[in-house]
């Protein structure tokens, strides 16, 4: 039988022994100091009866207490569910639908019971696997937030070949499926991650200068702020080697000024989900949005436009909600996509169509446009119910300047006239000082003003 992947990973941390394991703005710990963190961890885990099958929520954050636990959980065959700071405020919502029997709270290191039993259906059939599992939940933007159920030891499984030695930023959430990824990579090469305080423009690049960070895993979203900040401009990112982005919708207008202010650095489309874990890809090129999918252990196919994924490392199931997945084992994504031979290209959503009059509109084609606008710093397209139409255009505008709205909505509306079909063109621009993304840099799409 071939030992965990847990084992491994216990046998390269030994093996970086004084490397730098995890680093900060004026720390570095090494993976001997990582490994004590587990280990005291493992300690308290054990002095609380907390051991295999047993469902924990966690409070925690890419550091090396939350790190530490989040290990020592998986050790230990909890069930963890992960709860970063951006979403502390669902802590009860999570805890009552994941059936939390403790907290681990690695930020203050209290550990306490809660009222809930641990008896779903999924994490019987974890406990019967013998398996730790990761639960993690949605953002919940458009509703109730979906709780994913996982084999840790199969998100853990395809690390088990090794790759290269990065020193990559932990941009993405503690509690996402692609900060997972990256935290997964970095530590089974026994490489550095560097760890942020803050996720704006500004202290990024300067984290990239100081810390000579490698890799950035990133988002469309907060390239394009990124771009408009000029925080890029400021500071010495020579050391980046790759940009990988993921999670939205890419416009083609900001990966060609990505590209044209990154000319080094490559440039990579990443692809997954939360169901599903993320799938190996490879763009067309640094200014494309067509990318090839797949590898070994993955599989996809498009039924009625519409992309579908098969992987290893797909979810068991949703706590809260019925099965995505076909009789075959395919996970419908709800994503539209367009296919040029072997690569794809996604469109968007297909719950976020606006059906204008029998005519569909894709919110990140017009979204693409708005933010090649002078003036706009962020868009968010969506539908509202119209009499006659069945739905209308929505645009809500997040500006640069304090140039007056009725000024820029006719610039808008000129440079979107000639590039869109009428109906595609917004009938209504909302404008607003709030950011349009979420802690997770995805678009908002809402029909609140």
């Amino acid at each position: 039988m071939l030992p965990s992947m847990l084992d491994i990973m216990a046998e390269r941390f030994a093996h970086a022994g004084q490397k730098i394991a995890l680093a900060t703005d004026h720390s570095a710990f090494t993976y001997d100091e990582l490994q004590q963190s587990i280990q005291a961890w493992e300690d308290r885990l054990a002095s609380e009866d907390i051991s295999a099958g047993k469902v924990v929520l966690l409070r925690g954050d890419f550091t090396p207490g939350g790190i530490g636990a989040l290990f020592a959980l998986m050790r230990a065959g909890a069930i963890t569910i992960l709860l970063s700071p951006s979403s502390f405020e669902k802590q009860q919502e999570f805890a009552k639908v994941g059936e939390a029997q403790m907290c681990v709270d690695a930020i203050d290191g209290t550990i306490t019971p809660q009222q809930y039993n641990g008896e779903h259906p999924l994490y019987k059939e974890l406990i019967a696997r013998g398996e730790p599992g990761i639960v993690l939940f949605s953002s919940g933007s458009t509703g109730v937030s979906k709780g994913t159920v996982h084999s840790a030891a199969k998100l853990l499984e395809k690390f088990r070949a090794g790759g290269k030695d990065f020193r990559t930023l932990a941009f993405l959430l503690f509690d996402h499926i692609a900060g997972l990824d990256t935290l997964f990579y970095s530590l089974a090469n026994e490489s550095t991650l560097v760890l942020p305080k803050s996720r704006t423009p500004e202290d990024v690049c300067r984290l990239i200068s100081e810390q000579r960070v490698e890799v950035l895993p990133t988002s469309p979203s907060f390239l394009n702020l990124l771009l408009l900040s000029g925080a890029h401009k400021r500071h010495d990112l020579n050391s980046l080697k790759i940009i990988t982005y993921g999670s939205e919708m890419m416009s083609e207008a900001t990966l060609e000024r990505c590209s044209a202010a990154f000319p080094d650095v490559r440039l990579i489309q990443k692809y997954g989900a939360s169901e599903t874990g993320a799938l190996p890809t490879q763009s067309r090129s640094n200014t494309s949005t067509w990318l090839k999918l797949g590898g070994e252990g993955f599989e996809w196919r498009v039924r009625d436009g519409l992309f579908e994924i098969r992987a290893k490392t797909a979810m068991l199931g949703y706590l809260n909600a019925p099965s995505p997945f076909t009789d075959d084992g395919f996970f419908m994504t709800g994503d539209r996509v367009e296919i040029d031979g072997e690569y794809v290209r996604f469109l968007g959503r297909d719950c976020d169509i606006i059906n204008v009059g029998g005519q569909k509109v894709f919110p990140a084609e017009v979204e693409n446009l708005l933010q090649q606008v002078p003036g706009v710093k962020e868009a968010a397209v969506y539908g509202e119910p119209h009499a006659i139409l069945g739905s209308a255009v929505i645009a809500k505008i997040h500006p640069t300047s304090n140039e007056p709205k009725a000024e820029l909505r006719k610039r808008i509306r000129a440079a979107l006239s000639g590039k869109l079909e009428g109906y595609k063109i917004p009938q209504k621009f909302v404008f607003t000082e709030e950011a349009l993304t979420t802690e997770r840099f995805k678009v908002i799409r809402r029909t609140s003003s």
